[in-house]
C-alpha cells in the first residue's frame, strides 16, 4: 500500500485526513511504532509487530481505531484491542488467487529447474537438467482457506492427487476440490510436494520439522507462500544438505529480509521470495480500498 500511496491520497485528501507513510522496506520495529501510534488516531497494519505495548502506547495517546492491511494476523495482539476497546478487523479474502499463482510459480518452477536455468544462461553456461513430470504425482496442501482452495483449483489443471489438512475447515474434500482431507500428518510419506497455505497459528509453528520432515518421503520438495516460521529453518538446512528435501520454493523466511549469512543461501536448487506473493497491482489497490473503507466506518467518517 505505501508503494501505491499517490494512487490512494485522495481518499484521504477529501476527508481531510493527514497520511504518516514511514519510509520502511518491511517492517518498523516495536520502539519505532511506540513513537509514531500514540501521534496518530487511526493505523493501517502492515506486517509490523502489533503488540500489546505498541497498543497500550497508542491508546494512551490519540488512536482510537486500526485495520489490519490484508490477511494474515499473525503479527496483531487483537486480544489487546479488544481489552483497550480498539476497534479492528483485518480484509480477508483480497489475495487467494494471487498466492495461488505464486505458488504454482514456484511448484512448476521447482519441478522443471526452470529458475536455476536461467540463472545458469545468464552466466554463460547451456544445462538442461532432466525434470519432473507432474501428471499422478501427489501434492500435501496446508491450509483450505481462501489461498488454499485457490491453489487447490490450480492444481487440479496438472491432474495430481491433493492430500489437505485443515483442522478449522468444515468443508468436504468434495467442496474443496480435493482428493482427501486428512488430520496432518496423516499420509505425509505420499507427497511429492508440501505446498503450506495456512495461517500461522500457536498450534502449528514449526510444523514442518525435523519430526516432520522424517515423515515425509526421500526428494520432496516444499513450498511455503504462507508465514516464515511454519518451518523451522535449521530441520530444513539439514535436510536439503542430507538430501531428504531436494528443493524449497519459500516466499517467507523465519526473520525477514533473510539474512545475509542465512545458510538457506547456499541452495541453488531453491527459489527464494520477498514475502511478496500477494503483491499485484490489482491486488494491492483492492485490498486497499477495503482496509481504508474498513477505516472510515471505524472513524465514522462514511
Amino acid at each position: 500500500m505505501l508503494r501505491a500511496i499517490d494512487q490512494l491520497r485522495y481518499l484521504f485528501d477529501d476527508k481531510g485526513i493527514e497520511l504518516i507513510t514511514p519510509n520502511v522496506v518491511q517492517v518498523l520495529t516495536e520502539d519505532e511504532l511506540i513513537e509514531i501510534v500514540p501521534t496518530i488516531d487511526a493505523w493501517i497494519i502492515g506486517d509490523d509487530p502489533a503488540t500489546e505495548r505498541v497498543f497500550t502506547a497508542g491508546k494512551a495517546g490519540k488512536l482510537v481505531a486500526a485495520v489490519k492491511w490484508g490477511v494474515g494476523v499473525d503479527n496483531v495482539d487483537f486480544k489487546a484491542c479488544e481489552k483497550l476497546g480498539i476497534p479492528i478487523s483485518n480484509t480477508p479474502r483480497m489475495f487467494g488467487n494471487e498466492v495461488a499463482d505464486m505458488a504454482l510459480a514456484y511448484f512448476t518452477g521447482l519441478a522443471r529447474d526452470s529458475y536455476r536455468v536461467d540463472r545458469e544462461v545468464r552466466k554463460g553456461n547451456w544445462i538442461k537438467p532432466a525434470g519432473m513430470s507432474l501428471e499422478g504425482k501427489t501434492v500435501a496442501l496446508v491450509g483450505i482457506g481462501d489461498i488454499g482452495l485457490a491453489t487447490a483449483r490450480r492444481l487440479k489443471a496438472f491432474d495430481v492427487k491433493i492430500n489437505a489438512y485443515d483442522p478449522f475447515s468444515k468443508l468436504t474434500s468434495e467442496e474443496a476440490g480435493v482428493d482427501e482431507i486428512l488430520a496432518f500428518p496423516e499420509k505425509l510419506e505420499e507427497a511429492d510436494f508440501v505446498v503450506l497455505t495456512c495461517a500461522l497459528t500457536p498450534s502449528n509453528y514449526h510444523l514442518v520439522n525435523s519430526d516432520t520432515i522424517g515423515l515425509m518421503k526421500d526428494g520432496v520438495i516444499i513450498i511455503n507462500v504462507s508465514r516464515g516460521p511454519l518451518i523451522d529453518e535449521t530441520a530444513l538446512v539439514a535436510a536439503l544438505n542430507s538430501g531428504k528435501v531436494k528443493s524449497a520454493g519459500l516466499d517467507v523466511f523465519e526473520v525477514e529480509p533473510l539474512p545475509s549469512d542465512s545458510p538457506l543461501r547456499q541452495f541453488e536448487q531453491c527459489i527464494f521470495g520477498t514475502h511478496n506473493g500477494s503483491n499485484t497491482k490489482e491486488a494491492v489497490i483492492r485490498a486497499s480500498l477495503k482496509a481504508v473503507d474498513i477505516l472510515f466506518g471505524y472513524l465514522k467518517l462514511k
